[in-house]
């Protein structure tokens, strides 16, 4: 009887494993990482009008620039349409103008709302949309140095305070 129940066993496992393996159910990829960290979650009050591009004043005054401002909102960096006129004549001013053959430097910052990383790079990003903008009306990439300080520098407590916070300075380079 042994000898029996060993060929039949022999032919239910054989017949187990040439059925083909039912597909196992895979768990779904979990989404790419992100490259910069998540922003901060909307403050309410916050006005999207309200940051700005910071001339010095040797360069407004070398410049005949007035206190005419670009905007950022908050976790933007985007250089308004409406403010491209002010960049074009820095532009100028710094290529064919009384700033010819200077170099300007672009310190992009940040409110103290996002985490440290996050509004370092939001700072570098401000910095580099007006340095993009401002090489498209004309002046050579190679004349502007941008950084950021992040939220490093700021000072605002409540909107009003965080609105001058979040801000690219425009100075003469080294």
């Amino acid at each position: 009887m042994r000898t029996l129940f060993i060929p039949l066993g022999s032919l239910i496992l054989l017949a187990a494993c040439s059925s083909e393996p039912k597909p196992v159910a895979q768990a779904p990829a979990p989404p790419p990482a992100s490259a910069e960290p998540a922003p901060p979650p909307e403050k309410a009050g916050d006005v999207p009008t309200r940051s700005n591009i910071n001339i010095s004043e040797d360069i407004k005054k070398a410049c005949g620039l007035t206190d005419a401002d670009a905007y950022f909102a908050f976790d933007s960096a985007n250089v308004r349409p409406q403010d491209h006129a002010v960049l074009q004549k820095l532009a100028a001013c710094f290529s064919t103008g009384p700033l010819k053959g200077r170099t300007m430097r672009l310190v992009g910052h940040a409110d103290p709302r996002g985490d440290e990383e996050y509004n370092m790079v939001l700072g570098g990003r401000r910095a580099d949309n007006v340095k993009n903008a401002i090489v498209d009306a004309g002046l050579s990439s190679s004349k502007i140095a941008t950084t950021s300080r992040g939220e490093m520098d700021a000072t605002g407590t409540d909107e009003a305070g965080w609105e001058k916070d979040r801000r690219v300075d425009v100075m003469l380079g080294s």
